[in-house]
């Protein structure tokens, strides 16, 4: 591989993997040897210095690691302190109340008790990785099931399901009245 392209795969690979990589392996991708790979990596370094570039490649024994430079390490911590905010309409907490009680839970069964198109809270729980696919239901057209994530209890401040608010008996009887009207229509299918 040329040295522009090896340079070029060689800085995909380290900025995707985001961990150490072994020279040997970067050789055998670039299909150089490693004193060759070695020497792309030195030249690779002294570019980034050179440009005033904010990253630079850290050597670790027979590895290597794109990194960020410590003086940029100042710029890095104002966006990482910066705690992302999420905000949760009525509608995107409606929605995520049911999965989280009713889970796991097909998008249909969520409009059906909700009464609307479910769409958008759905997207936007998945985007805020509160929510996460468990896999389909074994029933016609196989919908998806969905389920709260680790990052739902962290950002509820509970350690597991167990530890949610119970539901009013009005609530529960709804419930139930409704988990058997599915079963029965699913028994006549």
């Amino acid at each position: 591989m040329e040295k522009i392209q090896a340079k070029a795969a060689i800085e995909a690979i380290l900025f995707a993997m985001g961990d150490s990589v072994e020279i040997s392996k970067l050789a055998e991708v670039t299909e150089n040897t490693v004193k060759e790979t070695k020497s792309i990596l030195a030249e690779m370094q002294e570019q980034y210095k050179e440009e005033g570039r904010g990253i630079a490649i850290m050597e670790l024994e027979d590895s290597v690691q794109l990194c960020t430079k410590p003086e940029m390490y100042e710029h890095l911590i104002k966006i990482a302190k910066t705690p992302r905010k999420i905000t949760l309409t009525d509608s995107v907490l409606e929605t995520l109340s049911i999965i989280a009680y009713k889970q796991p839970v097909t998008r249909v069964e969520i409009e059906r008790i909700r009464g609307v198109s479910c769409d958008h809270a759905l997207n936007k729980l998945l985007e805020y990785d509160l929510v996460t696919e468990l896999g389909r239901l074994d029933a016609p057209g196989r919908p998806l099931l969905f389920g709260t994530t680790e990052q739902f209890l962290r950002s509820f401040g509970v350690k597991s399901l167990d530890e949610l608010p119970e539901l009013s008996t009005i609530q529960v009887e709804e419930f139930k009245q409704q988990a058997e009207a599915e079963a029965s229509l699913q028994l006549n299918v």
